[in-house]
């Protein structure tokens, strides 16, 4: 239902026997979303988390800004809603922004009884501000927020008994129950590639939770590590979910512009400080577009120095913050400044080169406000998801208060139903008698670099219908390829995220064709101005001629 590409499990031969691993909850993705769902259920329930890596492999790990909470009482949880309601271009859900928001500070509360300790001044907590933010509201740990927790969140599920922590896993496809014969729709597992032996394993379960994080791996330049590969949507997208508003792709503005750097980001909480964005003369530039200067969102300075770049000529503009004194660096930026240095730059006495990148998946796996998929026992929480808290535009640091609200519900709705009746079922087993090892990795390589390529010069900050269309084109004609490749050879790693990020890539570009109108993230030069009412893409898994419904906003 729903698949682009699929192999049906089928009755499996001795010779291909996979292990089987039986547990109560199965949570797909080790980052804050999942740790935080998992230590929340483990006194309840027996609770599987399979990592891709190790800790520093997925996007949690990497956030440096930190966590957007009220806690200042010059601020205010209404205007926190503002500022997402405004970041978000009116496609926010305002309710699951009430909602999100007001949950904030019980979040920051459970992380700190955990173990997070976030930066303080005096007897408060030291807030900075990034782009979009009305006040200072954003707590931290140094610039290396994301380390902290999923450090402190790790430990935690290290040292719990009820807690099986499985790395260098990549989930296949999940298992939908109503693919096997006489069978109800559910889903009650996945099949999961074993990278350290090559094997298929059979990881069976009650309830699924994805915290698999987003899919800005589909483009070239991506401020995200390898592991951002839409591994989650592709998987719900394939078992039966709808996905919406994947045209919403966020480009981080600064990400440090090195040929080795593999775009590094440097924080917003560097703009927040002070930090100004120049041309290579030094001249300042974003007044020109927005009166917020460079604390506009992200997608105004994204698109703004993307315009620079291309006037000029320029491969790169420059964020300075040098005028700051060294010794405020060294406590606000240590792991910037540290960087920045392997790379020959000091961020104490002059301007770094930084370009736009990849960044967020605004868009995602739809869900409830439980956090519940379209599919019994199937839970979306984090990037993967989309809640409608973000709308067309994240706004700098709800991404981990996203994780941890979510996480928090999402595991309310499944301790209440633990305890309803439930009938084991054994699935069968991967089945690769009909496939072979593949003597031609070179067409996965050169088919990854391609996509990558024109989705991030056809599918970027800015697009136009051709640009669309020719992009769609392309993906036809790499979902032929990766099928056939798929069907006759054994799977790997490489060929695992390949076939996701086709998936992801046409969820993409089918929903930015779908749009007749620009809004926050979805620049088209075809309609440049916004449509009076704000509606979401929603896609539906089915025929292609038939993905989308277009709901307006309440």
């Amino acid at each position: 239902m729903g698949a682009i590409f699929c192999r049906e499990p089928s009755a499996y031969t001795s010779d291909t026997m996979s292990q089987r691993f039986s547990t109560d909850i199965l949570v797909i993705g080790g980052g804050a979303a999942g740790l935080t769902t998992a230590l929340n259920l483990a006194p309840h329930a027996r609770v599987t988390v399979l990592c891709k890596g190790d800790i520093e492999t997925g996007s949690s790990h990497w956030a440096q800004g930190g966590v957007a909470a009220v806690t200042d009482p010059d601020d205010s949880v209404t205007a926190h809603i503002q500022d997402t309601m405004n970041a978000g271009a009116g496609l926010c859900d305002k309710q699951v922004v009430e909602f999100t928001v007001a949950r904030a500070g019980a979040a920051i509360e459970k992380l700190q009884a955990r173990g997070v300790d976030f930066d303080e001044f005096g007897n408060e907590f030291h807030l900075t501000r990034e782009g979009g933010h009305s006040h200072r509201r954003v707590l931290h740990v140094a610039d290396a927020t994301g380390k902290a927790i999923t450090q402190a969140l790790t430990d935690r599920v290290l040292d719990h008994a009820n807690i099986e922590l499985f790395n260098d896993r990549v989930a296949i496809d999940l298992i939908n129950l109503s693919k096997l014969d006489r069978f109800a729709n559910r889903c009650a597992g996945a099949y999961v590639l074993n990278r350290s032996t090559g094997r298929v394993e059979v990881f069976q379960a009650r309830f699924v939770i994805l915290a698999t994080g987003g899919a800005s791996k589909v483009y070239l330049y991506t401020s995200n590590p390898d592991s951002s590969t839409g591994d989650g949507i592709a998987m719900a997208w394939r078992a039966g979910c709808r996905v919406a508003n994947m045209e919403f792709n966020q480009f981080h503005p600064t990400c440090l512009y090195h040929p080795h750097a593999k775009s590094f980001l440097i924080s917003e909480a560097v703009r927040g400080e002070g930090g100004v964005l120049t041309l290579e003369d030094g001249k300042r530039f974003m007044d020109r577009f927005d009166s917020r200067a460079e604390l506009a969102p992200r997608d105004v300075v994204a698109r703004a120095i993307d315009h620079e770049m291309k006037r000029s000529g320029a491969d790169c503009v420059y964020l300075d913050i040098s005028h700051r004194p060294e010794w405020f660096i060294d406590e606000h930026f240590p792991t910037i400044r540290k960087r920045c240095a392997e790379f020959g730059f000091d961020l104490t006495s002059e301007p770094i080169p930084v370009v736009p990148a990849a960044h967020y998946t605004c868009g995602g796996v739809v869900v409830d406000r439980h956090a519940q998929t379209d599919v019994p026992g199937l839970f979306a929480v984090g990037e993967v998801s989309c809640t409608g808290l973000h709308g067309a535009n994240r706004l700098a640091s709800n991404s981990l208060l996203e994780c941890l609200v979510f996480a928090e519900v999402a595991s309310d709705r499944i301790r209440a139903q633990l305890h309803a009746p439930f009938e084991s079922i054994d699935v069968p087993h991967w089945d690769e008698s009909q496939v072979t090892d593949s003597d031609e990795d070179i067409i996965i390589s050169h088919n990854w670099d391609e996509l990558r390529r024109f989705m991030w010069d056809y599918v970027g900050i800015v697009r136009t219908n051709k640009r669309l269309q020719r992009a769609q084109h392309r993906i036809d004609l790499l979902k032929q390829e990766v099928n056939e490749f798929y069907s006759h050879y054994r799977v790997s790693n490489d060929l695992i995220e390949l076939r996701n990020l086709i998936d992801v890539a046409e969820l993409i570009v089918r929903s930015a064709l779908l749009r007749k109108e620009s809004r926050g993230l979805h620049f088209n030069l075809d309609y440049p101005d916004s449509a009076d009412q704000p509606i979401d893409t929603i896609l539906f898994p089915g025929s292609v001629e038939h993905l989308q419904l277009l709901r307006p906003r309440a």
